[in-house]
C-alpha cells in the first residue's frame, strides 16, 4: 500500500492525500511541517509558493490551504 500525508492546517487540515506508488518519497513528519509553517507565520498569506522537489505536492497544497494565492510544484 502507499504511504498517506495528511494536511495539518488551515482550510484543508485533516485532509489527506495519498502518495503514488511507486514514487519514493521521504514525507515530512507533521512535527516539522507545524514548526516551519509556525515560523512563517501570516507570511504565506497571498503569497507566491515555488515548492521545487515536490515529491506528493503536500507541501504546495499546505500553503495553499494556510491562504497562498498560488503554488508552482516541481518535480523530476
Amino acid at each position: 500500500h502507499s504511504p498517506a500525508v495528511r494536511i495539518i492546517g488551515g482550510s484543508a487540515a485533516g485532509r489527506i492525500l495519498q502518495v503514488p506508488v511507486g514514487l519514493e518519497v521521504r514525507p515530512m513528519p507533521d512535527k516539522v511541517k507545524l514548526a516551519v509553517f509556525n515560523s512563517l507565520g501570516d507570511f504565506l498569506l497571498d503569497a507566491r509558493v515555488l515548492d521545487l522537489f515536490a515529491g506528493t505536492g503536500a507541501l504546495g497544497q499546505e500553503c495553499l490551504s494556510r491562504g497562498a494565492r498560488q503554488v508552482l510544484s516541481v518535480e523530476k
